[in-house]
């Protein structure tokens, strides 16, 4: 990939995709508790509870954002998890290309009805 095709998680950081959403085997409930690299706080604010909604998705935010390794993916991320909340996440651009041109089936399905009168 040519420098200018890139995509990138943050300026200077390709975007890391794994080869295959069945490789995302991390934990779907209870906390979980994210390295200081990725979240430069307390432990207290590394936690994320998976079963609170707002909590699971700024998890995976970072993650995705924040992994330079492919078993940081791995660990952290549930695939059946990854996919029921894709559409909800916050992301950079280049990590959701990079993600949606290896997984299609994470791309949002375009909404092609007509718009009902009120």
């Amino acid at each position: 990939m040519t420098p200018a095709t890139r995509l990138t998680a943050r300026p200077g950081r390709d975007a890391l995709v794994v080869s295959a959403l069945d490789e995302l085997s991390g934990p779907e409930t209870g906390v979980v508790e994210l390295p200081h690299r990725m979240v430069w706080q307390a432990a207290d604010q590394r936690r994320f509870d998976l079963d609170d909604p707002w909590s699971r998705g700024r998890a995976y935010e970072i993650v995705l954002r924040e992994a330079v390794r492919h078993d940081e993916l791995r660990a952290l991320l549930s695939a059946r998890l990854l996919r029921a909340i894709w559409n909800d996440l916050h992301l950079p651009r280049g990590v959701r290309k990079a993600w949606q041109a290896r997984f299609p089936q994470l791309t949002p399905a375009l909404d092609l009805a007509w718009p009902t009168a009120a």
